[in-house]
């Protein structure tokens, strides 16, 4: 389990990582100092597709990791039932003597 969780932390981070990269791609593209030619409005659309790529996998394995933890919840200890308690069993009747022939 633990293996598991380690290795769905690392896809977070790397899907995080993929955002923080993207996002800065796509702010250094927009420059308002920038002309936007018919070339860079496919790097543009590019660039846009593959932020929303990778938004999409940091959500899914953000949901995947809270469902995993919420399955690691202590469960509360079952309470004793209440019935009332067994009735004893019945006195043992003893032995007769044995009958000789």
């Amino acid at each position: 389990m633990l293996s598991a969780l380690l290795g769905m932390h690392d896809s977070l981070a790397l899907a995080e990582r993929s955002i923080d990269f993207h996002r800065d791609h796509l702010t250094r593209a927009l420059d308002p100092e920038r002309q936007i030619g018919p070339q860079e409005v496919s790097h543009l659309l590019d660039g846009t597709r593959r932020l929303a790529e990778a938004v999409a996998v940091r959500e899914a394995q953000a949901t995947s990791v809270t469902a995993v933890l919420q399955s690691l919840a202590r469960v509360p200890a079952p309470t004793p039932p209440t019935s009332s308690p067994p009735a004893p069993a019945p006195p043992l009747v003893p032995p007769s003597p044995a009958r000789s022939r």
